[in-house]
């Protein structure tokens, strides 16, 4: 994948994830007195907890992917080394591992 393209896929990828992360900051409750508001509002606060911890783990694989740029990696599987194909890159800016590996390593 060419450089540039590869950069624009990631820049938009990291504003996307920054934007959710930023949406779900004053959901998460974290300056709240404990047992503030019904078990609803316990349950939305845990869930959008959970969200913001799996947005900051993507953001975690961003950097790496951008690392990844850095170094003229970028595209090549982290596990092998064979090339991702672009049209994986495109839609998974972020993927580490061609979709084969990718179904091996989580079992299927």
């Amino acid at each position: 994948m060419d450089p540039d393209r590869a950069r624009q896929l990631l820049e938009r990828e990291r504003g996307r994830l920054e934007a959710a992360l930023a949406d779900l900051a004053p959901h998460t409750g974290e300056n709240e007195e404990p047992g503030a508001g019904g078990s609803e509002d316990l349950y939305q606060k845990e869930f959008d907890v959970g969200r913001a911890n799996d947005l900051r783990e993507q953001l975690a694989v961003l950097a790496r992917a951008e690392a990844r740029l850095a170094a003229g990696t970028y595209g090549l599987s982290v596990e092998s080394g064979e090339p991702i194909p672009d049209e994986r890159l495109e839609l998974v800016p972020t993927a580490e591992r061609t979709v084969a590996e990718e179904t091996l390593r989580r079992g299927g």
